[in-house]
């Protein structure tokens, strides 16, 4: 009977002890972080035209998976860069980025980065690999970035919200609009003159939203639509295409401005003039490794723009841009094996 008692301890203290490391490791890898504490900690009060500070909480979110930060080259090394190249205009702004990881290897890259790091819940979905361009798991992993941007705005929090393939080249700042009554400003893949206009082309890879009740009904109803019939296998974007047109910002009192790509460049449509680009978008890509080929060219070609002996600064023709090969490539043949951009 002594024998069975002893090993009863035994095997409760081991089960005592099993508990309380994992509930440690639950704490540590697990559990998921205070998001409003996380943002309140490294907010801008950029774009205001108040002088209540506590009226305008502005932060800069990116998200990231395992396929963004691994490689020789990777897709978040890239965009780092990017802060410090654009010089004294963008460095600090690294400063108040919060990068979303999803999935364990992101958020160890970014904590070894020393970076404002939050691991989003997936529900037991797999993220960390690429997703390519419109794949089942592309749109998924976009409209769980929509129900996580929304939920930034219900917290009273504006923020910039950036692919990681837009690299930032200038403090943009300054060319986003302090008027307060715009509730969001948007990149656009083609602008055509007009940024009121509904007809240039959205891309939700970057844009500024200000939290007001406006913006959070539009979250709300934009991700309401994930599960409706009549958007199955759209990705996040084209719906919120489709709710503009059918009138949804117009109902809501909503005032959207469409940015220029003569600041905000993209692949699609690239900026003429280097002197005034604040970001350039690997967007019209097919796979991360054809935009790491591409936007590593840019910084190339951003280098050589910088340097002291550039001549001809002032003209708006100055600084075009090398031609995305790379990109080009990954839509010409899926087969291709040239930079190998046919990851499924």
């Amino acid at each position: 009977m002594e024998y069975y008692k002893k090993n009863y301890r035994l095997i409760r203290e081991l089960i005592i002890a099993a508990i309380l490391i994992a509930s440690v490791i639950y704490i540590f890898f697990c559990a998921p972080e205070n998001i409003t504490k996380k943002l309140s900690s490294f907010q801008l009060h950029h774009l205001s035209t108040s002088s209540n500070k506590e009226k305008n909480k502005t932060v800069i979110i990116a998200l990231v998976n395992k396929a963004y930060v691994e490689g020789e080259i990777s897709m978040l090394s890239l965009f780092l860069e990017s802060f410090w190249l654009g010089g004294e205009n963008t460095r600090y702004l690294v400063n108040h980025l919060l990068l979303v990881t999803v999935g364990q290897t992101a958020y160890e890259r970014c904590k070894f980065l020393r970076l404002h790091c939050y691991r989003l819940v997936t529900d037991g979905v797999d993220f960390g690999g690429e997703k390519l361009y419109m794949s089942s798991d592309f749109i998924k992993m976009m409209w769980r970035r929509t129900l996580f941007l929304g939920d930034v705005l219900k917290r009273g929090y504006n923020f910039v919200f950036t692919d990681t393939d837009v690299i930032w080249l200038n403090n943009l700042f300054l060319r986003l609009s302090p008027d307060e009554n715009e509730d969001i400003q948007i990149s656009s893949d083609q602008f055509y003159g007009d940024p009121w206009s509904e007809q240039n082309v959205m891309n939700t890879g970057f844009y500024y939203a200000r939290s007001n009740n406006k913006t959070i009904a539009l979250f709300d109803r934009w991700y309401q639509m994930k599960d409706n019939s009549t958007y199955t296998n759209m990705k996040e974007q084209d719906v919120l295409v489709s709710l503009m047109r059918n009138g949804l910002f117009g109902e809501l009192g909503m005032k959207v401005r469409f940015l220029e790509t003569l600041y905000f460049s993209g692949f699609c449509e690239d900026s003429r003039d280097m002197n005034v680009v604040c970001t350039v978008h690997a967007n019209c890509c097919r796979s991360i490794r054809a935009k790491v080929f591409d936007l590593t060219v840019v910084l190339q070609d951003w280098r050589k723009f910088k340097r002291p002996t550039a001549k001809n600064k002032t003209s708006p023709t100055v600084g075009y841009w090398s031609r995305y090969l790379g990109c080009y490539n990954s839509w010409v043949s899926k087969n291709s094996t040239k930079l190998n951009t046919t990851e499924e």
